[in-house]
């Protein structure tokens, strides 16, 4: 495992799970959300996102935090292990809602409250988003090992089987 790519439905847990990974293995972690976003919530252009995304990938080691399913191809492309996060939208609302008025490391501001656009996205995710993200990984089937998760129980167990004990 030296390049690990984190995908899902926000608010499923990747950020949480993201952390565990690279606390128990070493790798350094990047948040996409952090690579987009900017601190006054808009967006850098895709040229820029594109051209940063390719200066990490060239690295021998990441973690990549985040779906973006544009880019999730050439992600996979260069991966060797996926983490894909598959649950129920009603967790992932409730997993963003938790969120907000949290001081975050993987987003460049606070949240102060959940925007309708994005909740209706986080509803969509399944219909919209997921059936993407399951070809592409039929796609690199043979690449990279693949792990799915349908809670985050199984998250914790996974960080839980490879964190060395003290």
């Amino acid at each position: 495992m030296k390049k690990v790519i984190v995908i899902g439905c926000p608010g499923a847990g990747k950020s949480v799970f993201s952390k565990k990974l690279a606390a128990a293995t070493g790798l350094p972690l990047i948040h996409l959300d952090n690579i987009w976003h900017k601190a006054d919530k808009t967006t850098v252009s895709r040229e820029e996102f594109d051209m940063r995304l390719g200066d990490i990938i060239k690295r021998d080691e990441w973690i990549l935090d985040g779906n973006y399913v544009r880019t999730l191809e050439r992600r996979l492309a260069a991966c060797d292990e996926v983490f894909m996060f598959d649950l129920p939208a009603d967790v992932c609302l409730e997993g963003a809602r938790a969120r907000i008025g949290k001081e975050r490391d993987d987003l460049p501001w606070f949240e102060d409250g959940l925007d309708p656009e994005f909740e209706q996205w986080i509803k969509d995710f399944r219909a919209e988003q997921l059936p993407t993200t399951q070809k592409l990984l039929q796609r690199y089937r043979d690449k990279t090992k693949t792990h799915i998760f349908h809670s985050r129980a199984q998250a914790d167990e996974f960080i839980e089987k490879i964190t060395p004990r003290r």
